[in-house]
């Protein structure tokens, strides 16, 4: 068997999706805008299967056009399927051009699918005497399976499984893999609308299979079934013939198994690097470039994190001294090229210095203070900020040269040593540059060392510059620099229980590693600078972000103080809510069972209640439970609204109750969460370790956690200081639609105003239901609401909500013109722009999948509102903040909640900040609609709220 020559036949589109999918939560987006997730999806899995089995002979396998014999044959063949995703169809060209650089055959024929292909292929290679193997995802391939011809397929999770006879016959409950015909054309196929036999599943085909044989023997001894399922099959017997044919994968495709064609080359590999240097696979061309050269050694990759900063421990040795200043060069730099595609600190010229002695350190600080723009990065014992010890600082002011200044284990040396550099730190002259420079403000808070000055942090000018691309240095370094830094894996390991610390790692290797960092980042910003001056960026940079960084370290070093009794007592109550919400279900059920599981509790729903005549189900064949569909159920059953309250209270307890007192710092005692700058594409803060802008305040019990929350102590009080309806504000403003902006000058209600225009009644007659309606539709307007999603949040019937809709825009027509003029703007410009010029590309905007394209419009509009809402509020928290640091209150901002700022107001100044923060909030931003702040007082957050 090892003898013999092996081909391989890759199903193009079913890794093709495959790779899309893998990435669907966090997809790869180039500098351009560009979704290359399918691409580097597949590429991935092609290379996996070179290096893994080094094939003889090797082939993809494409689909054309479709398979015209079974649209003969049944119309509705495969017409279930969604449109295929514009990533997908924008990559399968560049993989067939990556497939012709690497010598690779493609194998496609029109009128027929890539199963036929594979099919004919590997039948006829297995009578020139090879092993076959089809590497597919897809288990209708299992038929074709033989002593030569096998199935490789892809594993969740990584890897890969062989299927031969004994697989197929075992996975399947068949005798002979052509039974998986029978199987198929049995229990039909979802994905590709085979209609099968009705009633008949998994169990019922193979429990027929092991009795019959065949579909064909099914139906000639049909007088032996019982019941319901003899009517079924005996009416169905066209359509189970019919499913068959369906389900059988031909082996007379036109195509020729020549075997030199099929050998395995070696890539162009200069025309393969031109095409990843367009799609910017820099990573992938190392990938390529090891397959091909299986003697060299694989090069880490470096872990994708913001920081890259390692869990460490112990102390290193400090007896290496290098000249601090000697000729660039001189010191430790390397020449030795590598074939990597793209430059390493290997292949680099570069002089990288530790200072680890007084004069040494002298000499740096001399030079740090005589220039305009240093950049630094911290190297520290762990990832949370405020807890961790500070192990080192890498310096550097000039690309390819930098400094390393060591720290010892004891922290009154740490704090004593890091005072020399104090001079440097608060010298406001000195533009201080960095990577995710909040986490290094944060640390160096830890030693009471404040940084002053002019930020830049390249982190920050990458999401301004593209916001959609994600941000990390490596990836920056690699698209922009053509440049790879050492992986924090070469020092320490991979992450895990063995994985070592930092102050064990050798001080030579933590210079070159530390000043690397900080002499990349350096040369980012310098590329950076430009591209911020193109996309007129500049000033938003430099006027809100950078300025916000000082805000947000502040707020976060601060913290917030937390009642923690008081979250026990309501866990206790959530519990007994749970407990009776629990039973009551059972007993509308008529049996208990796990609520917590989808696959217990579709089946009770939806078989046992029969709520609904043809419920929705998941990829798997599951009932969906999800909480969409539980919605448009809650209307008609008490069942459904228990259940729904059931899972909020699981919920809140797990996620916030139980939860927010391990957040807990133990120095501090209070909880400090952590601000997102970069990750929201609109503008807005997101909020981590813990997330406190998620805390649900539309249920009483979801407010109670807000009770949690507490001033400093019993000098202070927390006080809210919230934005009124400030996206409608916006959308009126830059809308120019009059009816919406005299009812805000006029101080009216603006929802009950609105039911009044749209319902045409008097003000003053305006129902509760009226408004609460004119409510869901004005903040609905802005996220693109329909008929349909408008009757699901409220009474109204789809052909009310169309009315009310349509009514909306007669009452106010300029809203539906600004609308249609941002959706016309972004298809012209590929992009929209708050009223700061922040801008949210949109590379859907002109899809041909309507699907796709209606989220890409429905964002054109939305995007500008809630960004220039971003914008507004991070304006009011930077002038807040500089007036309460010019005028030295004991007040502090705690945090940001969506539209809300919540303060630790000193009892003493609450008289004197409190018109401070009014006006600052209500003139962060002038719109021709005035902004409208209210403020509230409490011993708590909800009371004050």
């Amino acid at each position: 068997m090892s003898n013999q020559k092996r081909l391989f036949l890759l199903d193009a589109y079913a890794l093709i999706f495959r790779g899309y999918y893998a990435f669907i939560k966090n997809p790869i987006i180039n500098s351009k805008g560009m979704d290359t997730s399918a691409i580097m999806g597949f590429m991935n899995s092609l290379l996996d299967v070179i290096k893994r089995e080094q094939p003889d002979h090797l082939a993809v396998c494409f689909d054309k056009g479709g398979s015209v014999d079974r649209v003969e044959m049944f119309a509705e063949y495969k017409a279930n399927r969604d449109e295929t995703p514009e990533a997908i169809k924008i990559a399968v060209p560049y993989i067939q051009e990556i497939l012709k650089a690497m010598h690779i055959p493609i194998m496609v024929k029109e009128g027929f699918e890539a199963d036929d292909v594979i099919g004919t292929l590997a039948k006829k290679a297995e009578k020139e005497g090879y092993q076959t193997f089809m590497v597919t995802p897809d288990k209708d391939f299992a038929q074709l399976v033989s002593e030569n011809i096998f199935m490789y397929r892809p594993r969740f999770g990584g890897g890969y499984e062989t299927w031969g006879i004994p697989e197929v016959l075992e996975k399947f409950g068949v005798t002979d893999p052509l039974q998986v015909i029978d199987f198929l054309a049995m229990k039909g196929d979802a994905i590709d609308n085979i209609p099968g036999l009705p009633g008949v599943g998994d169990k019922t085909a193979k429990k027929f299979l092991a009795a019959y044989g065949s579909i064909e023997g099914l139906f000639e001894n049909s007088h032996e079934l019982k019941g319901k399922m003899k009517e079924k099959v005996e009416a169905n017997v066209e359509l189970g013939l019919l499913s068959k044919k369906l389900a059988t994968i031909m082996l007379d495709v036109p195509v020729e198994f020549d075997a030199k064609d099929f050998e395995l080359n070696t890539p162009d590999i200069s025309k393969v690097k031109e095409i990843f240097e367009e799609l910017e696979f820099r990573r992938l061309m190392v990938n390529l470039t090891n397959t091909f050269s299986p003697k060299e050694e694989n090069t880490d990759i470096k872990p994708q994190t913001e920081k890259n900063k390692p869990e460490a421990k112990n102390n290193p040795s400090e007896n290496v001294q290098f000249d601090l200043f000697a000729a660039p060069g001189s010191g430790n730099s390397t020449q030795k090229t590598e074939a990597n595609g793209y430059n390493t600190i290997k292949n680099t010229s570069h002089f990288y210095q530790f200072a680890n002695t007084p004069l040494s350190r002298k000499l740096l600080i001399q030079q740090l203070l005589a220039q305009k723009s240093v950049c630094f990065d911290t190297e520290t014992t762990g990832l949370k900020s405020l807890e961790v010890e500070l192990i080192g600082i890498a310096f550097s002011w000039e690309h390819n040269k930098g400094f390393y200044v060591h720290f010892p284990k004891n922290q009154e040396d740490t704090q004593q040593i890091l005072e020399e550099f104090r001079p440097f730190f608060e010298n406001e002259s000195i533009e201080k540059v960095g990577h995710n420079l909040k986490y290094d403000i944060k640390v160096l808070s830890n030693y009471n060392m404040p940084v002053k000055g002019k930020l830049f942090d390249t982190m920050i000018a990458h999401y301004l510059i593209n916001p959609d691309m994600r941000h990390s240095m490596d990836i920056l370094a690699e698209t922009y620099l053509n440049y790879q830094p050492v992986s924090i894996t070469e020092l320490i390991g991979k992450k895990g229980k063995n994985q070592g610390n930092m102050r064990d790692v050798d001080l030579e290797k933590l210079t070159e590693y530390a000043v690397e960092d900080a002499d990349i980042t350096l040369q980012l910003k310098t590329h950076f600078t430009k591209e911020l001056e193109n996309g007129n960026l500049t000033d938003l940079f430099g006027k809100v972000e950078m300025p916000l960084v000082a805000v947000l370290s502040a707020m976060e070093i601060e913290g917030i103080n937390i009642n923690i009794d008081f979250l026990k007592e309501l866990s206790v109550a959530l519990s007994k809510d749970i407990e009776r919400l629990e039973k009551g279900i059972y007993e509308q059920a008529g049996e208990e069972f796990n609520l917590a599981s989808p696959k217990q509790l579709g089946p009770i729903l939806f078989d046992k209640l029969k709520l609904v005549d043809k419920p929705k189900k998941t990829k798997t064949g599951q009932y969906s439970t999800a909480e969409d569909v539980l919605t448009y159920l809650a209307k008609d059953h008490q069942i459904i609204r228990d259940i729904q309250e059931f899972r909020q209270y699981k919920k809140l307890q797990s996620t916030y109750v139980d939860a927010l007192p391990n957040e807990v710092n133990p120095k501090t005692h209070r909880i400090h969460t952590v601000y997102a700058q970069a990750v929201a594409a609109t503008g807005r803060l997101s909020s981590n370790n813990p997330n406190l802008q998620n805390i649900p305040i539309r249920t009483e019990r979801g407010r109670e956690v807000r009770k949690a929350f507490i001033p400093r102590d019993e000098n202070y009080t927390l006080l809210a200081a919230d934005y009124s309806q400030i996206e409608l504000r916006i959308i009126a403003a830059l809308s120019q639609e009059e009816n919406m902006i005299n009812a805000f000058k006029n101080h009216e209600d603006i929802h009950a105003s609105t039911a009044a225009k749209v319902f045409n009644v008097p003000l003053s007659e305006v129902s509760r239901e009226q408004r609460s309606n004119a409510k869901t539709v004005n903040f609905g307007i802005i996220y693109g609401v329909s008929a349909f999603g408008l009757s699901n949040q409220t009474t109204l019937s789809r052909s009310e909500a169309k009315e009310l809709i349509d009514t909306y825009y007669k009452t106010y027509p300029k809203l539906r013109t600004y609308m249609d003029g941002q959706i016309h703007f972004a298809r012209e410009n590929g992009y929209v722009e708050t009223v700061l010029g922040r801008r949210r590309y949109l590379k859907d905007i002109n899809s041909r999948n309507a699907v796709v394209r209606g989220a890409a419009e429905r964002n054109a509009v939305n995007a500008p509102i809630q960004g220039s809402a971003a914008d507004i509020i991070k304006l009011a928290m930077i002038n807040i903040y500089n007036r309460f640091q010019k005028e030295q209150f004991k007040s502090k901002m705690l945090l940001q909640v969506h539209d809300e700022l919540v303060f630790d107001a000193h009892n003493d100044e609450l008289e004197t900040i409190t018109p401070i923060i009014k006006t600052e909030m209500e003139n962060a931003y002038k719109l021709i609609v005035p902004l409208d702040v209210e403020i509230g007082l409490g011993k708590n957050w909800l009371e004050a709220h």
